[in-house]
């Protein structure tokens, strides 16, 4: 079956920098884009990166442009998230995502909060 299982938060000061790992198993990785969603207290769940089967296209939320890189390893199948110049309200639980078949996957998330 489909499990993504994240790694990688943790709490960080502002200003400051994590890596998400997302590893992935139970299908062909190569050929599925990859999503980071987010959920902060309170709020719903938001899009927050995507990634194409290959690597080559990727799309971001406008709040995270310019501070957030996306990128895949198909060799590992893993998808990662760079999240520079964190900011208090980047806190939430990160989770990826995949649309395989006509269902929905996430994994459990990864909390990353954001505090001095």
């Amino acid at each position: 079956q489909v499990q993504l299982v994240e790694s990688g938060g943790g709490l960080v000061q502002p200003g400051g920098s994590l890596r998400l790992a997302c590893a992935a198993s139970g299908f062909t990785f190569s050929w599925y884009t990859m999503d980071w969603y987010r959920q902060a207290p309170g709020k719903e769940r938001e899009l927050v990166a995507s990634v194409t089967y290959a690597g080559h296209s990727t799309n971001y939320l406008d709040a995270v442009k310019g501070r957030f890189t996306i990128s895949r390893d198909n060799d590992k199948n893993t998808v990662y998230l760079q999240m520079n110049s964190l900011k208090p309200e980047d806190t939430a639980v990160y989770s990826c995502h995949v649309h395989w078949f006509t269902s929905d996957y996430w994994g459990k998330g990864t909390l990353v909060t954001v505090s001095s």
